[in-house]
C-alpha cells in the first residue's frame, strides 16, 4: 500500500474528476467576485470553457497527474492584467474556501495553497 509520501497529490485530492470540480467552484467564486470578476469581463463562452480547461490540466499536472499542460507559463499569461496585491489576497481567500468546501483534508489543503502561493511572484504585478 502507498503511503501518504509516496501517493502524488493528485491521487490523494482524488484525481482529475475532483480537481475538476474544485476548479469549477474556484472559476465561478472568482468571476462572481466584485473586485476580481472584471479580469473575466468581455471573455466569451468558448474562452471561458478554454480557460477553465487550461487551469485544470495545469492543477492535475501540478499536482503530479497524468495530465499534460500546454498553456502558457504562469508570469506570461498573466502579463499585463495588472493583479495586485489586493487581488492576490482575495484569490486566496476564495482558494482556500473551496478547498473548505470540498472537505480537503488539512494535509492536501495546506499542499495546494503553499503551491499556489509559490505562484504569486508569476502572477502579481503590482503592490
Amino acid at each position: 500500500m502507498e503511503t501518504t509520501s509516496t501517493t502524488s497529490l493528485y491521487t490523494r485530492l482524488g484525481g482529475y474528476d475532483a480537481i475538476a470540480a474544485v476548479t469549477d467552484e474556484l472559476l465561478a467564486r472568482l468571476r462572481n467576485d466584485p473586485q476580481l470578476g472584471g479580469f473575466w469581463k468581455g471573455h466569451s463562452e468558448r474562452s471561458l470553457r478554454r480557460d477553465r480547461q487550461l487551469v485544470v490540466n495545469y492543477m492535475c499536472a501540478a499536482a503530479g497527474g497524468p495530465v499534460f499542460y500546454t498553456g502558457r507559463d504562469m508570469k506570461t499569461s498573466h502579463k499585463g492584467l495588472g493583479v495586485s496585491a489586493s487581488d492576490w489576497e482575495v484569490f486566496m481567500r476564495h482558494a482556500s474556501g473551496v478547498l473548505e468546501k470540498f472537505a480537503v483534508p488539512v494535509p492536501e489543503r495546506d499542499e495546494v495553497l503553499a503551491f499556489l502561493t509559490g505562484l504569486q511572484g508569476d502572477v502579481v504585478e503590482r503592490g
